[in-house]
Parts: C-alpha cells; structure tokens; sequence
C-alpha cells in the first residue's frame, strides 16, 4: 500500500462492513483508490475496477498482500458491459453483492468551454461520468432489489454547480445528481439506496500546472472567491473524504438515501432539495398567460 495511506480500521469505518461484498468503478487512482483500500481495511471483499490493467493488478496485489479479498475487472465502466461484468464478478467469486460505488471519471480537455468542446469530447465527458454511474446504478440496482438491501454511492462534483468552467463534466455530473434522486426514488420501496459524494481531494485531476492556471483563471474572472480557490489550490489527500463513502455504504448510514453531500479534507456539508422560490401566481383558467411586460415586472 503506498505510503501514508495506512488502511483505516474497522474501529474507525467498519459499521457491520466486515464480510460485505462490494464493486468499486474506477478504483485504481485518486479517491477511488482511497475508497477502496478504506473498504478492505473494514473487512470487505471488493471487486477493482480500472482501465488500466497494470493499475488494476498493482492494487489488488496490494490488497490481498494486507491479508484482504480482492479481484480485478478491466475496462471502462462507461462502456456497455463493463459493470454487469463487475457485477457478475462478485457474485461468481465472493457469492455476494452489498456495496456499489462509482469513482470513474476523466478530466476534461485543459481550457474546454462550451463554445470549444467538440460534440465527441462531450459525449466521452457523459460517457465517463453520467453512462458508468447509469450501468453501475442498473447492474447493482437490479440484484439489490432481488435482495431487497444493498447502498449505491455515486460520485458528483461541484462543478455541476457552474462555477469550475468547462462544459462536459459539469454537465455529466449534473446528471449524476439527478440520476440518484430518482434511482433513490424508485428504488426506496426495495430497501436501496442510493447517495452521491461531491468530493474535493487532491488526485490527478486537481493537480499540476494546467488545473492550477484554470483555477487562478476562474478567480481572477470573479467566478471563484478567494475561500474557493485557496481551497482548490490546496486539496486534502482523499482519504480525508474516503470514510464518508464507506460510511453510506454501512448500516450506520441506513436512513439515508437520495442525498447529495459533499466532502472536502475536514468539511461535510449536505445539499438541500432544490424547491423554487415564490413569484407570482395566479389561475390559468380565468386569466390569459403572462405577458412580456407583466414578466418584466415580476422578474427583471
């Protein structure tokens, strides 16, 4: 295991995860590293999954080497296949399947703006993001509810939120968000559950020249305030924000779903559901649409 990434304890992140079987999507670099040697530190047998074979081997050497359960699945978990394969893994080596983690993910080309990104770079910025949380949620979702148990932990980013540029990620994390409310929703009556993490960590995607120019370029437009770019300059290692997915993936964290949290070194925060705020109404069947003045009025 690399240094200063001693595994965590199940003192500190077992919660009845010993014995737990878990697929970890995009598991081989950054927080999903992180996420998974915390799961093998707490006792469960986790599925790896990487693009990079090499990747994928190192780390579940490093796992089994700690006296844990390991086994790895190659491929993209965007690509159709990838986490039914994952899945069926579990199920043929471990005889189980409780835990569904997503932590796939790819940067977006340095400097990318609505107006640059080609329509294929945005398709593979969905692809990476919103497709491998779409067959992961589908794969796992299916056998969790045969089960009628089983947590789903997704991975957003507070760039859906508009304010660290680009265009295709943000827009995939977006639909991250909305793909775990309404997978949380149809999927509560059957005891699963289903969270997002919006993580600040230092990994390859917050780090190096490229990712600091952007940052400084964002503050000095006033799209980022100092708090905000001191604190994207300076990352905490991911296993800071590592317990907080094995923890919704534990019992401790059974009353939760359909949550949107987000974790960065020491902060935890929880996202409120959006609901609008109050303009006008009144009746359509005894009054004609808003017109273009009226409108000015309520909202310029």
């Amino acid at each position: 295991m690399p240094d200063g990434a001693d595994r965590p304890g199940p003192d500190m992140l077992g919660h009845s995860l010993s014995g737990r079987v878990a697929v970890v999507a995009g598991a081989t670099r950054g927080i999903g590293l992180a996420v998974t040697y915390a799961l093998a530190g707490a006792g469960v047998s986790v599925v790896v999954n990487g693009r990079d074979p090499g990747a994928v081997e190192e780390t579940v050497t490093e796992i089994r080497g700690g006296g844990g359960y390991a086994i790895g699945v190659v491929g993209s978990a965007g690509d159709d296949g990838v986490a039914q394969q994952m899945v069926d893994t579990a199920l043929r080596e471990f005889g189980a399947l409780d835990i569904a983690i997503n932590c796939a993910g790819i940067a977006e080309p340095t400097g990318s703006t609505v107006l640059s990104i080609t329509p294929d770079e945005f398709r593979e910025q969905v692809d990476a993001h919103l497709m491998s949380a779409f067959h992961l949620t589908q794969a796992a979702g299916r056998v969790f509810v045969e089960q009628e148990s089983g947590s789903i932990v997704l991975t957003g980013s507070a760039a859906s939120l508009g304010m660290f540029g680009g265009s295709g990620y943000p827009a995939a994390k977006g639909g991250v968000n909305a793909l775990a409310l309404a997978a949380g929703a149809d999927l509560a009556d059957h005891g699963v559950r289903v969270n997002v993490v919006m993580p600040g960590a230092k990994s390859r995607l917050s780090s190096g020249d490229d990712y600091v120019a952007h940052i400084e370029g964002l503050h000095r437009r006033g799209i980022l305030d100092d708090l905000t770019r001191d604190a994207a300059l300076a990352p905490a290692p991911p296993e800071y924000v590592a317990a907080l997915y094995v923890f919704l993936a534990s019992d401790a964290a059974s009353q939760l779903s359909g949550q949107i949290f987000t974790a960065a070194g020491g902060f935890i925060g929880r996202y409120e559901p959006q609901q609008p705020t109050f303009i006008a109404y009144r009746d359509h069947n005894d009054t004609g649409p808003y017109t273009l003045t009226e409108l000015s009025e309520l909202l310029a």
